[in-house]
C-alpha cells in the first residue's frame, strides 16, 4: 500500500473477527514502530505484546470499561522510558520527548498494521496506574498508548477531516 493511501484510508477499529494475528504480522509491526523518528535517536520505547485473555480484559477495564480491546487478538501497548529520556535531555526529554517518541512510534503501528489489511485503534483513555500494575511496569516507565490489533469485523465509515484552509499559517500565527 502507498504511503498516502495508507495515511488517507487508515481508521480506528473496533470491532475484530476472530481470527488470529500472526506472530510474522506482529513482529513486522513491531519493525515498523522501531523506525520511528525520537528525539536525539534515544528510541524510549517499549512495547509489550499482550495476547493472553485475562490480561487483555483486565486492561479493558482499567481503559474505562472499553471492551473491545479484550475482544482483539493481540494488544500492544506502548510505553515511554522517561529515564532513558531525561539522561539526554533532562526533565523536557521526560515529560515531553518521551511522549512525542512514543506517539510517532504509535502512529508507525497504526499504518503498519493498516498496511497488513489488519484493524487496529489508538486508545489513550485509561488509568495509567492500573495499566502499571497489570502489566509489572516499572516506575520511570509510562504506559502512553493501547493498541488492539485484529482482521477487521466492520467497515468504518468516511470521516470529515477540517480543510487546509482552516488549520494552516503562513510564517506567523496571525
Amino acid at each position: 500500500m502507498e504511503v498516502f493511501e495508507a495515511i488517507k484510508t487508515r481508521r480506528s477499529i473496533r470491532s475484530f473477527t476472530d481470527e488470529d494475528v500472526s506472530n510474522g504480522d506482529i513482529e513486522r509491526i513491531l519493525d515498523a514502530a522501531r523506525y520511528a523518528p525520537s528525539a536525539g535517536n534515544i528510541q524510549p520505547w517499549i512495547f509489550i505484546v499482550v495476547r493472553n485473555g485475562k490480561i487483555k480484559m483486565r486492561l479493558s477495564e482499567a481503559a474505562l470499561g472499553q471492551f473491545f480491546i479484550g475482544e482483539a487478538p493481540v494488544v500492544i501497548v506502548v510505553c515511554a522510558d522517561e529515564e532513558r529520556s531525561r539522561r539526554g535531555y533532562g526533565d523536557r526529554g521526560a515529560k515531553l520527548y518521551c511522549i512525542q517518541d512514543t506517539a510517532a512510534a504509535t502512529q508507525n503501528i497504526l499504518l503498519a498494521a493498516h498496511a497488513l489489511g489488519l484493524g487496529a485503534c489508538w486508545v489513550g483513555a485509561f488509568n495509567e496506574e492500573e495499566v502499571k500494575e497489570i502489566l509489572n511496569i516499572p516506575e520511570g516507565v509510562r504506559p502512553v498508548a493501547i493498541i488492539p490489533i485484529g482482521h477487521p469485523a466492520e467497515k468504518p465509515r468516511i470521516i470529515f477531516k477540517r480543510p487546509l484552509s482552516e488549520i494552516v499559517r503562513y510564517e506567523t500565527f496571525k
